[in-house]
């Protein structure tokens, strides 16, 4: 079987196809076999693996995917791109072509059905333009997934991985950073893509933490807390809580937090009252809501 990971065996297949990108999908194919293999072995796949491959395009990865692994479900929302990939994964006898979108496929019962309920890895180049509530959703689903290592724009790799003080962190880094730890694989150029992004990419390694590192009542209540607190950031954080809008049993709801109470929870916490949300660790963030 011959790998498409080259710039001439993907436009090969695109011809031959007839295939044209769809930019509602957020098409770019990766055409570096190098930067596959480290993806592969940053992922640490083995034979008692099974793996959810989102957006395989063409099989360039799940090619090596499958190589790998003992099982591989692709994930693939492009109707016009199944016929292809029936015929450049016909080698592969443990490879299982899914035509859904990723965020309404059954995580956990899928893991239950190919993977007898044991945890799964998650292996993706991410379209960038939905990368966020996807990696949402599948930590949200509670479904069994041991480890998720996927390519997307760097700037929301750089935001994931971000910690207090900087301009870059903020909900994303703290909500990843509750459900994982973040670590930054490699970055990569424009050029070992298909058609060529207009940003930079990098691989970013989310390994599952076996229980959240902090407790804070509900996750609901903690997340609303953390989405005030940055939802206008140059506010300090008593303004910030003060009368806001936070989401409970998935409704909307105005909570009479003055800005005094927000003050003196932030005196118990040996805080000063004028700081800003993006000072806070994912600890304070939990001791706070906890004490509001």
């Amino acid at each position: 079987m011959a790998y498409l990971a080259t710039p001439s065996a993907t436009a090969e297949t695109i011809r031959r196809f007839d295939f044209n990108f769809q930019k509602k999908y957020g098409q770019n194919f990766l055409v570096d076999g190098n930067i596959l293999k480290k993806i592969i072995d940053a992922a640490e796949i083995t034979r008692e693996d099974c793996v959810i491959e989102i957006g395989p395009g063409i099989g360039t990865m799940t090619q090596y995917l499958a190589e790998a692994a003992g099982k591989v479900i692709a994930v693939e929302v492009d109707k016009n791109l199944i016929p292809v990939l029936k015929e450049t994964l016909s080698a592969y006898s443990n490879v299982k072509v899914v035509n859904q979108d990723i965020l309404k496929v059954d995580i956990s019962r899928l893991a239950e059905e190919e993977n007898s309920g044991r945890p799964i890895k998650v292996v993706a180049n991410l379209p960038y333009y939905i990368t966020t509530p996807i990696i949402m959703g599948l930590f949200e689903s509670c479904a069994p997934i041991s480890d998720i290592t996927v390519m997307v724009q760097k700037e929301v790799a750089d935001r994931i991985k971000a910690g207090p003080g900087g301009k870059d962190y903020g909900v994303l880094s703290l909500a990843v950073q509750y459900y994982a730890e973040p670590e930054i694989v490699m970055n990569v150029s424009p050029e070992c893509f298909m058609p060529k992004p207009k940003v930079g990419s990098s691989v970013i390694r989310l390994t599952r933490h076996p229980k959240p590192p902090v407790e804070a009542g509900s996750e609901e209540k903690l997340f609303s807390v953390i989405r005030a607190a940055f939802n206008q950031r140059r506010k300090t954080l008593a303004n910030s809580l003060a009368n806001s809008t936070f989401l409970l049993d998935g409704e909307g709801v105005q909570l009479k937090i003055t800005r005094q109470q927000v003050c003196d929870a932030l005196e118990k916490m040996e805080i000063s009252p004028t700081v800003r949300g993006e000072a806070l660790t994912l600890e304070e963030f939990a001791v706070l809501c906890n004490l509001l």
